[in-house]
Order: C-alpha cells, then structure tokens, then sequence
C-alpha cells in the first residue's frame, strides 16, 4: 500500500517531528490557522469538516494508517478553511512540509510516491463530488460502502450520516436494508 510506503519512508529518515495525542473533540487544526504539516495517523480517527450556515458539514475522515493535511494550506501556505478535529482519542505523527519536501526532493522514487499519493487523493474528491451531485441516498451510501468499508469500523454513524448528506435515522435504514 502506498500510504504504509511513505510511512516507512518517513521513519527511515527520521522525519517525523514529533508525536501529538489529541483528546476526543480536540482540534488537531481550525479555521484561519496556517497548518502545513503532513500527519500520519497512528490510531483513533479524526474528521475534516467546515461550517456552513452554522452547521458542521464533514468533507473528509482520517483514520489508523491514513495520512491526513489540511491540504488547502499545506498546499497553498495560506490559512485554512477546514478545521480538522479528533473523533475519539488519536495519535499522530507529525512531519513539518520543509523536512518532506526536502526528503522528497532527495530521491525520484520518493517523490513519484508522494504525487501518487496526490493523485489518489484528488480521484478520492472527484468521486466523492460525483457521489453528492449524482446519487440517492441509498447509492451514496453504497457507493462509499464498496469504496471504504473500513469507514464503517472506524466512524461514528452520526458522523458518516452527516458525510453523506443525509440524516442518521436514513443511514440506519440503509445499513438495515
């Protein structure tokens, strides 16, 4: 897998910065903070959401061996529109952009990883615009389900209702069905 890939090249090199343990509800980043770090996420799980229109919309969840960024500001060394929160206690390694742009500028393979990675990720977007433009309900869910059981195992129903755009009761149905 590609994620474990960067991960053990991460540790060969000693990138890794440091080590957080977050609480569950506490912010790993939040809205307006520049936040161009790269976390790989040891175990528990955390959610990507804005708010809109007062509400919490969840746009993204990471979880054990996943790696996560506030991508708009890692990306763009501005502040974020994200917040990105723990869902229940987490661990996170954390490597600064400097130190894997250093390393990944360092070796071909390396970086050739690491867009891999992008591209897997901006494909993971695209079909979950697709989904939300497209779908029922009922497809949405399945189409997710197929995609990432794992989801499943790890999030909240609440949580996973709310990525979904529907209410939980809708998705307690669909899991019945």
């Amino acid at each position: 897998m590609k994620v474990t890939d960067l991960y053990s090249l991460f540790e060969a090199n000693n990138l890794f910065n440091k080590e957080l343990h977050l609480d569950r509800n506490e912010y790993l980043s939040t809205l307006g903070t520049i936040d161009t770090n790269v976390y790989f996420i040891k175990e528990g799980s955390l959610k990507i959401y804005v708010i809109n229109e007062d509400k919490e919309q969840i746009i993204r969840f990471g979880y054990q061996n996943n790696i996560i960024a506030s991508l708009d500001s890692f990306l763009s060394d501005k502040p974020s529109d994200f917040y990105i929160q723990a869902i229940k206690k987490t661990t996170v390694k954390v490597i600064s952009k400097a130190d894997l742009m250093t390393s990944l500028n360092s070796d071909a393979n390396y970086l050739k990883l690491w867009i891999a990675i992008l591209e897997d990720m901006v494909i993971q977007q695209m079909e979950r615009e697709k989904d939300l433009l497209l779908t029922s309900p009922k497809e949405r869910y399945e189409r997710v389900l197929k995609r990432s059981p794992q989801l499943f195992q790890e999030i909240p129903n609440k949580h996973i209702a709310n990525y979904l755009r529907m209410k939980p009761e809708t998705l307690s149905r669909l899991k019945k069905s």
